[in-house]
C-alpha cells in the first residue's frame, strides 16, 4: 500500500514564504508573568481543584487484575492482624497486673497540665483498665522494638494539645531502657524534640491545631475565639514535617468553634483580608484534602507510614450519660458501660467527612480509630487535678465542675492505650 501523503497547508497566512523574527510581545509577557504569580501563591487550590477531577480520569484496573493484585507490605510490617479481628472494638477490663505501663513520677517529660496524682487526685482507678479488643488479643507493646524500629529515624506526632498528649504518652513507654546520658528533650517555637542519642532517634511534636495555618498557630498564645483558617496553606507547617519516617496526624478540636468556621482566602499579610465563612464539615474536609495531598506529595509510601488519630472525646455534659443536669467529668470514677454509648461531643457528621475522604483517596494512610473506646472514658480526665494557669475564684473554687477540665487526659492512662493501637497497626497492619 503506497503510504499517505502528508497533509499540508497552501493557505499562505499559514505557511509563510519568508521567515520572520518572532518577538514577545508586551501584553504576552505581562500575562505570564501574571499567571506566574498567580500558580505560586494560589498553587495548593488549583491542585485541590484539579486533585477533585483526578478520579474521573484515573485509569482503573479491571476487577480480575484488582482481584490478582497482591497487597503491597506496608513499611515497618512484620505481621499481620487477622482479618476478623478490629482491634478499636471491644471493652475495658480491670488489670492491676500489667496496669499502668509506667508510673507517673517515674516519667519526668508530663507536663503539669496531665500529672493528675501530683495535683491531688485522691484515686487512681482509672490507670488500671486494659482495652481488650472483641476477636482478638492486642499486642503487648514492646519498647526494645519500638526503638530498634527507630533507629536512625524521626518519628512526629502533628497536631493539637491532645496528640502533644500522645507524644508525651510515647516518651514515657520508651524512656526508662534508654541511659539517662543518652536522651534529651528541647522545645523550639512549634516543635519539641526528644533524642534517643544512642539510636539517632527523634520523636517530635509539631503544634498545629488545624494543619493548615491559622491565626492559633502560637505554641504558647493560642487561645483565640474568632479562628480563620487560611485555605491552601498547609506547607506553612509541612515544610517542617519533610524527611519524617512516621509521622501521626490529629485535628479536630479546635474546629469545634460552632456551626461555621471563618476561611482565609489569600494571606494573613494582606492589608485587606478575604474571609468567608462555610460549614464546619466543609471546612474540616478542605483540611482533611489538604492533608492527604501533602502526604501524597512529601511521605515515600515504601518506606513510611502515616497515620491519623480520630476525634478525642469530651465529657461536658452528664446528661449524656444518665447523670445530673450541670454535671460533667469532675469527680467521675467509674466508666460508661453501655457499650451503644455516644457524647453529643463528638459529631458524626465529621466522622462521616473523614470515612469519606479517607475511602475516596487512594493515599495510604491508618486511621486509629479511639473515638468510642474513649467516650467510655469520662472517668480519664485531668478535671481539676491539673496546674491551673490563672488563680482561680472563690466562686469556681466553691464549685469546681465549673473549671473541670473534660477534654485533656491524665499520663498514666487512656493515651498509652492509643499509642498501644499505634503499636498494633504500625507493626500488624
Amino acid at each position: 500500500m503506497k503510504p499517505s501523503s502528508p497533509i499540508s497547508f497552501t493557505s499562505s497566512s499559514l505557511t509563510p514564504s519568508l521567515p520572520r523574527k518572532h518577538r514577545l510581545s508586551p501584553y504576552l509577557f505581562t500575562l505570564l508573568i501574571f499567571i506566574f504569580f498567580v500558580s505560586v501563591l494560589y498553587g495548593e487550590d488549583f491542585m485541590c481543584i484539579f486533585g477533585q477531577l483526578e478520579p474521573t480520569f484515573a485509569l482503573r484496573p479491571s476487577p480480575s487484575a484488582e482481584k490478582n493484585k497482591k497487597p503491597q507490605k506496608l513499611a515497618f510490617a512484620i505481621g499481620k492482624t487477622e482479618e476478623s479481628c478490629d482491634v478499636f472494638s471491644g471493652k475495658w477490663v480491670r488489670d492491676e497486673v500489667t496496669r499502668p505501663p509506667y508510673e507517673e513520677w517515674e516519667c519526668p517529660y508530663i507536663q503539669p497540665q496531665l500529672t493528675c496524682q501530683e495535683h491531688g487526685r485522691p484515686d487512681k482507678d482509672y490507670q488500671f483498665w486494659r482495652w481488650q479488643p472483641n476477636r482478638c488479643d492486642l499486642p503487648s507493646f514492646n519498647a526494645t522494638l519500638m526503638l530498634e524500629t527507630l533507629r536512625g529515624k524521626r518519628m512526629m506526632y502533628v497536631g493539637d494539645s491532645l496528640n502533644r498528649g500522645m507524644f508525651v504518652s510515647m516518651i514515657c513507654l520508651l524512656h526508662r531502657i534508654i541511659p539517662e546520658d543518652q536522651k534529651s528533650i528541647k522545645t523550639s517555637g512549634s516543635l519539641t524534640v526528644f533524642t534517643a542519642k544512642e539510636y539517632n532517634a527523634t520523636i517530635e511534636f509539631y503544634w498545629a491545631p488545624f494543619l493548615l495555618e491559622s491565626n492559633s498557630d502560637d505554641a504558647i498564645v493560642h487561645r483565640i475565639s474568632d479562628r480563620v483558617v487560611r485555605k491552601g496553606s498547609i506547607n506553612k507547617h509541612g515544610r517542617h514535617w519533610k524527611g519524617v519516617d512516621i509521622i501521626v496526624f490529629n485535628s479536630y478540636l479546635w474546629w469545634m468553634t460552632g456551626l461555621k468556621m471563618n476561611i482565609l482566602q489569600g494571606s494573613f499579610e494582606d492589608k485587606e483580608k478575604v474571609i468567608v465563612e462555610v460549614s464546619t464539615e466543609d471546612a474540616y474536609r478542605m483540611g482533611m484534602k489538604s492533608m492527604l495531598r501533602w502526604v501524597k506529595n512529601n511521605m515515600d509510601r515504601k518506606k513510611t507510614r502515616v497515620f491519623f488519630t480520630s476525634m478525642s472525646p469530651t465529657h461536658a455534659k452528664g446528661i449524656d450519660w444518665g447523670g445530673e443536669p450541670g454535671q460533667n467529668c469532675y469527680n467521675q470514677t467509674t466508666l460508661i458501660e453501655d457499650p451503644n454509648y455516644w457524647g453529643s461531643d463528638c459529631r458524626k457528621s465529621i466522622m462521616k467527612v473523614i470515612g469519606e475522604v479517607f475511602r475516596r483517596s487512594k493515599t495510604p494512610i491508618t486511621l486509629l480509630n479511639i473515638t468510642q473506646m474513649s467516650n467510655y472514658r469520662k472517668d480519664a480526665h485531668t478535671s481539676i487535678y491539673k496546674k491551673q494557669w490563672s488563680r482561680l475564684t472563690a466562686e469556681q473554687l466553691e464549685n469546681p465542675t465549673s473549671y473541670a477540665d473534660c477534654v485533656h487526659w491524665c499520663l498514666p492512662g487512656l493515651q498509652d492505650t492509643w499509642n498501644e493501637l499505634l503499636f498494633a497497626k504500625l507493626f500488624y497492619p
